[in-house]
């Protein structure tokens, strides 16, 4: 089943600084790079996907999906919701962390009913006490405050920017499945593990 309304978005970019600026998405896990295996679950759920990167000339094997880089330049995450806001056709996108190798179909499908059946600006998942915003559904009514928000000096942590709209939650269970779909590989130690 693929999602019509929804776009799969994948924010590639980042400074890499902890790989000696070696594109983590790129990075190998079980004979795949990171972003493959992202592409390859996101494929079975969303009938568009967008990469968002500020080198795209690494990911032309990925033609067929939209690439596309910042409007807002070093702006971090935020910078790269509102490019793939400018790049959709869709209501909402669902934005995913490119360095989440284990991205898991059945939460991503169970936190889009979820937003499905409530109005928020934007769907977050919380596992305890911990958010993940580069796992959420943002509407597309955000782009516009996203945008003024971007042109201020204002902090550009999502966490400030959810202040300004209606953020909700999706509570998930503290399981081994959830631990596993969230794991970033945010330094080269944590491949060892896999």
């Amino acid at each position: 089943m693929q999602y019509k309304n929804i776009s799969g978005v994948v924010l590639a970019g980042g400074a890499n600084s902890r790989f000696n600026g070696s594109t983590k998405s790129k990075i190998v896990i079980e004979g795949k790079s990171i972003i493959s295996r992202i592409i390859d679950t996101l494929t079975e759920i969303f009938d568009e996907i967008i990469i968002v990167t500020n080198t795209p000339e690494e990911y032309e094997e990925f033609q067929k999906h939209k690439i596309i880089s910042d409007v807002f330049e070093k702006k971090g995450p935020l910078g790269g919701i509102h490019a793939a806001f400018k790049a959709t056709s869709k209501e909402s996108i669902f934005v995913f962390a490119g360095d989440m190798p284990f991205l898991n179909k059945r939460l991503i499908i169970k936190q889009i009913e979820y937003y499905r059946k409530h109005k928020y600006d934007i769907l977050i998942p919380v596992i305890n006490e911990y958010i993940e915003p580069l796992h959420g559904i943002y509407d597309i009514s955000v782009k516009i405050t996203l945008e003024e928000y971007l042109k201020t000096d204002q902090n550009k942590a999502v966490r400030e920017f959810f202040k300004l709209l209606k953020v909700g939650c999706i509570k998930l269970e503290n399981s081994e499945e959830t631990r596993k779909a969230f794991t970033n590989i945010n330094s080269p130690s944590d491949i060892v593990f896999y």
